[in-house]
Parts: C-alpha cells; sequence; structure tokens
C-alpha cells in the first residue's frame, strides 16, 4: 500500500534549518549514472504525493567516501533521481524499512546531504525548505554493512511530522525476477533479419535478486525487472544475446514458453552469451547480473543473429 494521507494537511512553514548534513565532496558517486529504480520529473503541487518507489538499500561502496559525515553502504549509481520543478513548499526525502538504512542526497546545488537517524526509527530524512529547481539524485543506504534489503523512498511535500502522521505499509517485495514487469532500460521489436545488427542496449548489470533463486545453475545477483524486453518473430536464423562489460557479468533470460536460461562466462572474458539455434517468436526478458556482488557496473546488451561479443 501506499503512503497514507491521514492526518496530512499542506500548511506555510517557518524559515527553518534545512534537516541534513550538508558535506563537500571528497569521492564523490556517480551522479551522471542511469538510476537504478527510478528516473522521474516531478513539478511542485504534483498529484499523487507521496511520490513512492520501492527498492533494496545498500551496494558496496562505503558512503563516508564523501565524507565522513555521511553513513552507510551505497551502489555507485543513483537508486533514483528526481528532476524536480520547485514552488513554494518544501521537499522532503525520506526512507521507511524494517532494516537500519541512510540517505545520501545530490542536489541541484552540487552540494551533498546525508542523514542517518532523522526519520522514524532509525530511518533517515532530508528535507529541504528551500528548495531548488534541477536533478536530485538519491541513494539509499544500509547501515553498518554492504548487504542489501527491502526499503520504501518517499518523497513529499506535504508538512508533517513524518513520524506520526506518516505510515508506510510495506509491499511483498518480490526476491524472484519478475518478467511481468517493464524494462529499467528499453524494449526492442525485431523480425528475423532485422536491420542494423547488432543491436546495442546500454545497461547497469546487477541488483538485489540472486539469479539462484532461478536454479541452482544460475550466477550473479539481478533487479526484479528486467534489463531489456525484446519482442521477436523468429525465422531462420539463430537469436543471440551477449553482455559485454569490463565487469563479471552475468546472463538471465526468461523466453516466449516461460523457460529460464542462464549463463555466466560463454562470451568474451568473463562476459555472458546465449544462443537460441531454433528460436521461438514472442517475448524474451533479459536480465544483466553482476557476478559475487549486487554491485551495478556499466555493460551493454547485444542482441544478433549473426555474432555474439
Amino acid at each position: 500500500m501506499p503512503i497514507s494521507r491521514k492526518g496530512i494537511a499542506r500548511s506555510a512553514i517557518a524559515s527553518l534549518a534545512l534537516i541534513a548534513t550538508w558535506s563537500a565532496p571528497a569521492a564523490a558517486q556517480d551522479t551522471s549514472a542511469r538510476a537504478t529504480y527510478s528516473d522521474v520529473r516531478l513539478n511542485s503541487g504534483y498529484a499523487n504525493d507521496p511520490f513512492t518507489v520501492y527498492l533494496q538499500s545498500g551496494g558496496s561502496i562505503p558512503a563516508s567516501n564523501i565524507s565522513s559525515d555521511c553513513r552507510g553502504y551505497i551502489a555507485n549509481a543513483p537508486d533514483v533521481r528526481i528532476t524536480y520543478s520547485a514552488g513554494s513548499l518544501p521537499l522532503i526525502i525520506g526512507v521507511e524499512s524494517d532494516w537500519d538504512t541512510t540517505l545520501v542526497v545530490n542536489a541541484p546545488d552540487g552540494r551533498w546531504y546525508c542523514d542517518d537517524d532523522r526519520g522514524s526509527g532509525v530511518n533517515p530524512l532530508v528535507r529541504f525548505n528551500e528548495t531548488m529547481s534541477g536533478r536530485y539524485e538519491i541513494w539509499v543506504g544500509t547501515y553498518g554493512g554492504s548487504d542489501v534489503h527491502d526499503a520504501t523512498l518517499y518523497v513529499t511535500e506535504l508538512e508533517n511530522t513524518l513520524v506520526d502522521d506518516l505510515a508506510v505499509s510495506q509491499p511483498s517485495y518480490s526476491n524472484y525476477p519478475d518478467a511481468s514487469l517493464s524494462p529499467t532500460y528499453t524494449t526492442l521489436n525485431l523480425t528475423a533479419g532485422f536491420n542494423n545488427d547488432p543491436r546495442r542496449v546500454s545497461v547497469r548489470s546487477g541488483g538485489g535478486v540472486e539469479a539462484s533463486v532461478v536454479s541452482s545453475d544460475c550466477r550473479g545477483y539481478v533487479a526484479v525487472a528486467p534489463d531489456v524486453t525484446i519482442n521477436y518473430s523468429a525465422g531462420s536464423l539463430p537469436l543471440i544475446i551477449s553482455v559485454n562489460s569490463s565487469a563479471d557479468t552475468t546472463l538471465l533470460v526468461n523466453d516466449p514458453n516461460g523457460n529460464w536460461y542462464c549463463d555466466d562466462d560463454s562470451g568474451n572474458g568473463v562476459n555472458p552469451s546465449l544462443r537460441f539455434s531454433k528460436p521461438a517468436s514472442g517475448q524474451y526478458d533479459v536480465w544483466v547480473g553482476t557476478y559475487g556482488s549486487s554491485s551495478t557496473y556499466d555493460a551493454t546488451v547485444t542482441v544478433s543473429e549473426l555474432y555474439s561479443e
């Protein structure tokens, strides 16, 4: 269920100090990387407030690399990016989770804002009373370790205590790759003999789900939603799906008949590749995993009828 609006009302606010810790960056995360879970535009006064994103906290990088004031472990790529058009209302970014989470925000002014426990319980909260228009890159960290855990990020302009009035009911978070979800990056519609072969899609490998939940033969960590979906009209040619990355990646594909296929190192180097010699027509959902950890890395998915990469 979404965050409840019960007991919440819009009101003017006094000029208050920003509830956050601002830090000059010592070593910054990749603010230009594609957001792992959501990339949205919000205008002040937006409908369906609060905006929520269900995600998994954590990563392999200490947030203290940014500043000694920042806590927890986060990923390299932002979890969520919000392009915001400011108005007269505050902008409040918080997290709700059963785990001890942290928050790192890179605001439009280029500054880093970090928090640990200013939200409810041991959850973090960053509040901008004087909002800025522009991009907010957001990371949700796990305190004390690089483990990943279920969490809800919420973004609201509603004036409230965020402890007594704001209740979050966690959904049943899937720990299994879900082929019914829309792809994170793109959908390719291809017919056998398609032009511009190979087709390439830039993605980020990894996620919070162990691919071994599909089969003990599968390796790496993947996201819940597929990275790429291929709607394919088959002919006499094979269909070859490969990954190219400087990291050690894995590959998970759900074919039009609902069958799962996995690979680790059949491509170049430590990259994976799957070849369907007699492909069926229909939908192929593709996940790119990171071997050995939930960290995310730049990768390229290649779809070809001629060769693998």
